[in-house]
């Protein structure tokens, strides 16, 4: 279920299936993103809790949602039966929806979480990693926190994708920098992502790199979160993968 502009729940259609209509419909929601936030999310929310739970029982597990901000993830999350924990470094991020942090939100730092070891069924990250300087410590910390035989689902934005720069795509082709400052001459004001600031430069080939060599995890998936099943072979072509993969998700085991 997800919650549409009327703030009214809505089925999503059956069990997760990777097929082209879903496909579709996210890309169409996408367009929503700014005017209908709601709607977007909550429909993001929703479909990718179907996918993870495709990996995994999510009933009475205890989840941890890693940069979830206002926390259509977690929402998302508890309907499906699992304990989520939302863990954000911004306040005001958290606040965003109806003024005050999601329901057992706890402020904190992707690159240095606030739990112990082996702590969590489930350690989960969508569209994080790009936003943080040290991408790779906070896959660490995410695996540190799993407990062993527990799943890690993780997803990002890749820079070569064609949203690579987020609201200043495509320029950021060009470069992060001269992307953003034409954003400022045509809005007249900063980007929420700006380069080198609160958005880097993360690959696909960087991410299988530290996936596969990382003695933590063993690698359960690696495909483009959002395409058809069908579309999956991309992630073993270099160079095409960081263009049309769009967005990774590595879906990882704890040793």
């Amino acid at each position: 279920m997800t919650s549409t502009s009327s703030g009214k729940p809505a089925e999503l259609p059956g069990p997760f299936r990777a097929d082209l209509r879903r496909s579709i419909r996210l890309f169409s929601a996408f367009r929503k993103e700014q005017t209908d936030p709601d709607f977007f999310y909550g429909l993001l929310a929703a479909d990718t809790v179907a996918q993870l739970g495709a990996y995994t029982p999510l009933d009475g597990r205890l989840v941890l949602d890693v940069g979830g901000g206002p926390g259509y993830f977690a929402d998302a999350l508890r309907r499906a039966g699992a304990r989520p924990v939302c863990v954000d470094c911004d306040a005001g991020e958290m606040s965003m929806r109806d003024g005050s942090p999601p329901r057992g939100a706890v402020l904190g730092s992707a690159l240095d979480l606030p739990l112990r070891d082996g702590s969590v069924d489930v350690c989960f990250s969508s569209n994080v990693l790009e936003h943080v300087p040290d991408p790779w410590r906070m896959t660490g910390e995410m695996a540190r926190v799993t407990r062993p035989g527990g799943l890690i689902y993780l997803s990002f934005t890749n820079w070569l994708s064609p949203w690579g720069g987020h609201e200043t795509s495509p320029w950021h082709y060009l470069g992060g920098h001269r992307a953003a400052r034409r954003y400022r001459r045509l809005h007249g004001r900063q980007p929420k992502n700006v380069y080198g600031e609160s958005m880097y430069a993360v690959s696909v080939g960087d991410a299988l790199r530290w996936a596969r060599t990382c003695s933590a995890v063993d690698v359960v998936d690696a495909l483009p979160r959002y395409h058809p099943g069908w579309a999956g072979a991309v992630i073993r072509i270099p160079g095409l993968r960081e263009i049309v993969t769009w967005n990774l998700l590595l879906v990882l085991r704890r040793r």
